[in-house]
């Protein structure tokens, strides 16, 4: 099995049931693992529940506590790493991102030559649904002050749904990644593209959650503008390529498929 889908959750009770059975009912080439914090409505429950109709498909780590997005998905890199999956995918638990556009993000890469195919709200063909006019305004203020601060040639830099190749993420220092929340997202492009990846936008249509609560805070937008800067300046001043550049020799071991699945049994 070579796709795989880390879906980070906390407090997704009302979206991640559904939004399992809709991707592994869709295709059978995809495998997900649901990195959870500790959510307090038992959405770890849930997966768990599931598990034992999608055993060897459906996976489950658990952390204590909110830990962040950008440590729930160098966490979920790792964990797909060591087990050999070639297409890594990032994306919501609810429902913003449609699961249908999962296969034309592989497709992006597998077929269309790209290392890391980014779904994108704003190239010709994306766009949003009901999406408050202040996130709007947002989203697309920061894209463009990143691409501004950066040179990044991305138009949808805070984009959240990703499929990266292996090969850019072996060829990541993934514990040199900074940042935690609104920034990972940008970093992890910013550091894909210094390192000489192929980024493609693939556009999708982003609709805002019917259920649950946005995890969008005042901390998180603060992160990003400080952060862009940072990169900026790291990026001019000093070597970040070497820095986000993976030197060591093999450090996510893969494992074979027949022990993955020994382990979930």
């Amino acid at each position: 099995m070579e796709n795989i889908v880390i879906i980070p959750t906390y407090n997704e009770k009302e979206n991640i049931g559904h939004l399992i059975d809709i991707i592994l009912a869709q295709y059978n080439n995809f495998h997900i693992l649901v990195i959870d914090d500790g959510s307090p409505d038992q959405t770890a429950a849930l997966v768990k529940e599931r598990q034992v109709k999608y055993a060897g498909k459906l996976f489950l780590e658990e952390r204590k506590g909110k830990l962040g997005l950008g440590t729930a998905y160098i966490h979920g890199f790792k964990w797909a790493l060591k087990r050999g999956y070639q297409y890594i995918f990032e994306m919501d638990a609810d429902f913003s991102h449609n699961p249908k556009d999962l296969q034309r993000l592989y497709e992006a890469c597998a077929k269309g030559g790209a290392d890391v195919a980014v779904g994108s709200r704003y190239v010709k063909g994306g766009g949003t649904i009901n999406w408050p006019r202040n996130r709007i305004m947002l989203s697309k203020g920061g894209s463009l002050y990143t691409r501004l601060i950066t040179w990044m040639p991305v138009k949808d830099t805070t984009a959240g749904f990703v499929c990266y190749t292996r090969e850019v993420l072996e060829s990541l220092n993934l514990d040199q990644i900074q940042f935690l929340g609104y920034a990972f997202q940008i970093e992890m492009k910013f550091a894909a593209w210094k390192l000489g990846f192929k980024i493609k936008e693939v556009p999708i249509i982003f609709e805002d959650r019917k259920f649950g609560v946005s995890k969008m805070h005042k901390g998180i937008v603060k992160e990003g503008i400080w952060g862009v800067l940072k990169l900026r300046w790291q990026s001019l001043f000093k070597d970040y390529r070497s820095r986000v550049k993976n030197t060591g020799v093999a450090p996510y071991t893969a494992v074979g498929q027949e022990q993955v699945l020994a382990k979930t049994k």
